[in-house]
């Protein structure tokens, strides 16, 4: 089955009668049962295989928020041996494309259909009522992992997941849109779209878990996922060996907050030193050295609202080579952990019959830090500062070596992603421009795909990956899959071009849309539409409120001839952009992305509307931890009143609650007695309240009163401490946070698990209260 360039041999298998139905029924056994055993007839039924033999592993990598222009594979700076290690053993796709988005590219991947026909025309945390941004991937596009797993694949996933609808992420669930509830039988990993990497919340298939040590211990998450793959693949090969299995592998990196052990970071040292533009144009020049783009490409120029390097300040550009090299060592520590994946595979045999796909990035690098952050969810909140604040905050903090530590939730500079997603114009954010969208893919398969260092050039797309490995493996996708009938896949296998490299592309069209960011691809054209926002522009752009579609130009782009849509045609060719634009119009009301832009309508437009608990008042007890923010009281930026039953020694120390994590968040504790609160926006801000006197022991109700003294969002609270109906302290936050403050950490009552919110208790972590706490009682005011 070997296959070399000119289109010998093929990896595609022999195919199954195809499966109508799944689960496969039953066989019924050839025992008959009579009224003795000596009068029954005993003939087990013969084990049923509905898979070829020799059925292959399957591993796929999915590495995050990364751009093409980073991995040395392709001549960026961030080493990457693993990808090397594929990609010099298999086959690359140059003109490989995710959405643009987190969650949208998961729900792609993971059932082969278009991310709006599967609810996810945004990310988990933002969905909405319409069909396409509902945030719910429908039972009625199954996944690959229920499909491979009903043909008699072991089927697990590790990290990153994201794809399940961000109100149902308790313990309480409901689980069925938990990655257990999608065909995997087994998870280990984070729900969410980021998580700190030294201090993630994590879930074990249903249940809420500890990290298995502390940072101080030496903890991180990228490393946490390879250990608890590498031991699921020995109990596999302990008890299972000859069953075929399905492992997605999918890192927080390098999706913010950039952390990174400070010797992994240090490693790129003066790497950076020259900024952006020069790194863009040295990396440009690795590509074409590399082989990856054509030498006739061209370098696109960078946007007139995005800072040279020449712009930043003197004396603000070590902090700005700073956020780069933490983000290049944490690059280079994921790809490690996934080549210990791959040397698990070779130690236990398994490597000769695993196909390995390897995709660099859910979509291009992430702007989201704008100007350089040492506390990412600013931006998103829209919260306005200066990087001098930022160099002020981190000086607190320890300076510079204080960057990728759990300390800060830093993230580096717009540009640097730019950059990153050489020689594109785009990058996350912007499905109307590769360098959003384009994302390089490698995938081996020993003794079946012979190497080729020539990138295949056809146009694929993320949901082409499902149907290929159906077909590599000789199985069909159902019409009915447990009782539910299925939708069509969107996806074309891409095997035919893995066997010949030469071989005309058959994808012919494929649109992309995310928060109004919008194109079109077909047979060579790309028609595109930027949309109503720009990622490394600060704030909410003006009007954004009235927008609509038909406000927007849009651009021409002939790809055959220009590889980074580096000449716009429109003027030239109006009759071929009103031919895309009608096929868009087609595409987006076949694939359920109407109305366009739909995924602006709560980040923007209506931030009101976010996801919430629909209760306006709990009671939980002393020992409730875990609550994801998503899910919990909005303490931060609505009037509440929590009231807490506490019976205290003298001197009684402690955390009562706290909301969020390191990067941002509010906390109450008592220290030696003294009852405090703090409120952290994002590390640039700090209000403490303290009372003045310590609490006497016994037993006293707490209270901590909240309210707007301005009612807009972002406004400054007043906020009242009382004790036993006494106020004790009144302070005010100048500045509070709009939206949430973490989009992993979480409410915890008794204790501070994850992120330390206050600095005051950050080297006594979890500092669980050492009295107890009875009842708590919150309640939304009005």
């Amino acid at each position: 089955m070997d296959q070399d360039h000119s289109g010998s041999g093929s990896v595609i298998g022999d195919p199954l009668p195809p499966a109508r139905t799944l689960p496969f029924p039953p066989r019924a056994s050839g025992s008959v049962a009579g009224r003795t055993i000596q009068e029954s007839t005993y003939a087990p039924r013969e084990p049923v295989r509905h898979l070829p033999e020799h059925a292959p592993n399957v591993l796929v990598i999915l590495i995050d928020d990364a751009g093409p222009a980073l991995p040395s594979t392709f001549g960026g700076a961030i080493r990457t041996a693993t990808l090397d290690r594929v990609r010099a053993n298999g086959v690359g796709f140059n003109r490989f494309h995710t959405t643009a988005m987190c969650s949208p590219t998961r729900a792609a991947l993971l059932t082969g259909r278009n991310h709006h026909r599967v609810g996810n025309g945004q990310i988990a945390e933002l969905a909405n009522d319409w069909d396409g941004y509902s945030g719910h991937i429908p039972k009625s596009s199954a996944t690959m992992a229920e499909v491979l797993r009903q043909y008699g694949y072991a089927t697990a996933a590790w990290g990153k997941w994201h794809n399940t609808p961000a109100e149902e992420t308790t313990k309480a669930g409901p689980f069925d849109r938990w990655p257990t509830g999608y065909g995997f039988e087994y998870f280990y990993g984070f729900l969410a779209g980021e998580a700190s990497q030294y201090e993630p919340n994590l879930v074990r298939n249903t249940t809420a878990v500890r990290p298995p040590k502390t940072p101080e211990e030496g903890y991180h998450l990228s490393e946490d996922i390879a250990d608890d793959a590498i031991g699921w693949l020995r109990d596999h090969k302990a008890l299972a060996p000859d069953q075929p299995f399905f492992m997605y592998w999918a890192t927080g990196a390098i999706h913010g907050p950039h952390h990174i052990m400070k010797e992994w970071a240090d490693k790129y040292a003066g790497a950076f030193d020259d900024g952006w533009d020069v790194y863009r144009e040295r990396a440009f020049e690795g590509a074409k050295a590399a082989g990856w783009v054509p030498q006739d490409a061209e370098l696109t120029p960078r946007d007139e609202q995005m800072s040279s390097w020449a712009d930043i300040p003197e004396h603000q550009r070590a902090f700005q080579r700073r956020l780069m090299e933490v983000a290049a060592g944490f690059g280079e520590h994921a790809d490690v952990q996934a080549g210990r994946l791959l040397d698990e595979l070779e130690r236990l045999g398994y490597d000769e019959n695993t196909i390995v796909v390897y995709i660099w990035g859910d979509n291009g690098s992430s702007g989201e830090g704008q100007n350089g952050t040492i506390s990412e969810l600013l931006a998103q909140n829209g919260i306005p500062t200066t990087v001098d604040q930022h160099i002020a905050a981190l000086d607190e903090l320890g300076g510079l070596d204080a960057l990728g530590t759990p300390a800060t939730d830093n993230q580096y500079h717009a540009a640097w992603a730019w950059a990153g997603s050489s020689p594109y114009k785009g990058m996350k954010l912007l499905a109307s421009h590769l360098g959003g969208t384009r994302n390089p893919m490698v995938i081996q398969w020993p003794g079946h795909i012979a190497p080729d260092q020539t990138p295949r050039t056809q146009f694929h797309h993320v949901i082409d990956i499902a149907p290929t490995l159906y077909e590599i493996i000789g199985i069909s996708h159902p019409e009915m899959v447990n009782g539910i009938p299925q939708d069509p896949i969107d996806g074309i296998s891409l095997a035919y071009a893995i066997d010949d490299g030469r071989a005309q592309g058959r994808r012919r069209a494929q649109y992309f849309e995310i928060m109004g960011s919008r194109s079109i691809y077909s047979d060579g054209w790309m028609a595109s539409a930027t949309g109503p926002r720009l990622p490394w522009v600060p704030g909410v752009p003006p009007g954004i409120a009235t927008w609509t579609p038909d406000q927007d130009t849009w651009e021409l782009y002939d790809l055959d001839s220009d590889w980074t849509q580096a000449h716009d045609l429109a003027a030239e060719n109006p009759q071929k952009l009103a031919e895309l634009k009608e096929l868009f119009a087609i595409e987006a009301a076949r694939n359920d992305a109407l109305p366009i832009g739909g995924g602006l309508w709560v980040p923007v437009m209506h931030p009101e509307d976010r996801i919430s608990p629909p209760y306006t008042e709990w009671v939980m007890d002393g020992d409730t931890v875990r609550v994801p923010e998503f899910c919990a009281p909005a303490l931060g930026n609505r009037p509440n009143t929590v009231t807490i039953s506490i019976t205290t020694s003298d001197a009684a120390s402690g955390v009562l609650y706290k909301l969020g994590g390191a990067g941002g968040g509010l906390t109450c504790f008592i220290d030696a007695g003294v009852l405090t609160y703090e409120y952290n926006l994002f590390l640039v801000q700090r209000t403490i309240i303290t009372a003045s006197d310590a609490l006497a022991a016994g037993e006293h109700t707490v209270e901590i009163e909240t309210s707007y003294i301005e009612p807009k969002p972002g406004g400054p609270l007043k906020v009242v401490l009382r004790v036993d109906g006494s106020e004790v302290a009144t302070g005010q936050v100048p500045v509070s946070a709009p939206l949430l403050f973490s989009a992993n950490d979480c409410l915890d009552i008794g204790r501070a698990y994850g992120g330390a919110v206050s600095r005051a208790y950050a080297e006594r972590m979890p500092f669980a209260f050492d009295g107890q706490i009875g009842r708590v009682h919150i309640a939304y005011a009005g």
